[in-house]
């Protein structure tokens, strides 16, 4: 069959039209913006290995901004700004964050609660702090996801300190719970920003800290200003947590729910070997802080009188009676079980 211009014609009009191809617009990526208890020297190792595993493992689905101690907003107003979604994520403890829980009392550095870093994990998953500490934040329309141990709080001080007479009249830098126990022997607690700390010890402000081990000590300048080092701690690991603005953790797609703890659950893992293993080599090799040591015989006082403190905590509410009940039950064992648990 001859084909001729008109039937070309003809048979091109009677095909179907290609349709025009379509244009599919990426969706934007979920952004949060973030906020440590940490400043930046600490934040380093304590919160941003979470963030940057968030963020590259996210694929451009999720983008967190992070901001260290006091950016956005002094660190005792942290919780208010979670809650109003002025910020929509938080690693702090309780306690720092003026947290409207009765849980406050007992982030940071409740006193000898603890022995090691790894009690941490152990009271929230094994010991049901994890069910208290979900549902009492869930009273108050705040998400929390996870707790886990860091440093022992010992003191950096200008002073030397050996017995229990040159801790009256210290002014220490520390945590509100710590500072309330601590003041019974003379103790002075001051409350001053994150990084104000450093240059008040140098213009006499404050005599110390005892907010740390000797990791932070000297990753974040401490032990360039100070010259002692107690090895006599008053916890053996401090309690903190990350938390999220109720609405936004709600809006996250499962996947990335998963990916958000599992990211925090890698910090956690690393912050374990970085505390440990750095208080140990800069106790043996710093050659910055001194290191001081009160009697083993005479800080029984302290000891002592971290019981009645429980006795007089467990009195104020039953949330308060119940956590108390668990750090006894824990201790109970721990103490019973010899080394290396005991020491």
């Amino acid at each position: 069959m001859t084909l001729t211009r008109r039937k070309i014609l003809a048979g091109a009009a009677a095909a179907p039209a290609l349709a025009a191809p379509t244009l599919v617009k990426a969706q934007a990526p979920i952004k949060w913006r973030f906020q440590t208890y940490a400043g930046a020297a600490l934040g380093e190792h304590v919160t941003k290995p979470i963030i940057d595993y968030i963020n590259t493992a996210a694929n451009g689905e999720m983008e967190i901004e992070l901001y260290y101690a006091d950016q956005i907003v002094p660190t005792g107003e942290l919780f208010q700004a979670l809650q109003r979604g002025t910020i929509d994520g938080v690693h702090s403890d309780d306690d720092s964050m003026a947290s409207p829980t009765p849980l406050r009392t007992f982030g940071g550095y409740f006193p000898f609660a603890t022995k090691t870093i790894l009690d941490v994990p152990v009271l929230f998953n094994q010991y049901g702090l994890k069910d208290i500490w979900e549902e009492e934040y869930a009273k108050v329309g705040v998400k929390w996801l996870s707790a886990a141990g860091q440093d022992p709080c010992n003191f950096n001080t200008k002073k030397e300190v050996t017995s229990l007479a040159d801790l009256d009249g210290l002014k220490l830098y520390t945590f509100p719970t710590a500072g309330r126990f601590l003041s019974q022997f003379g103790v002075v607690p001051v409350t001053i920003p994150y990084e104000d700390a450093e240059v008040a010890v140098q213009t006499g402000e404050l005599d110390g800290m005892a907010w740390s081990g000797i990791t932070e000590d000297y990753t974040v300048g401490w032990a360039d200003v100070t010259d002692y080092f107690l090895t006599n701690n008053i916890s053996g690991a401090w309690i903190g947590s990350f938390f999220v603005n109720e609405e936004r953790w709600a809006e996250l797609p499962e996947h990335l729910k998963t990916l958000v703890m599992a990211g925090i659950e890698a910090g956690h893992t690393y912050r374990n070997q970085w505390y440990w293993g750095g208080e140990a080599r800069l106790r043996a090799q710093g050659d910055k802080l001194a290191l001081r040591e009160v009697p083993s015989s005479e800080w029984k006082q302290v000891e002592e009188a971290a019981v009645k403190f429980w006795d007089e905590i467990a009195e104020e509410g039953e949330v308060h009676q119940k956590i108390v009940s668990i750090f006894r039950e824990y201790n109970g064992v721990i103490n019973s079980a010899g080394a290396p648990y005991t020491f």
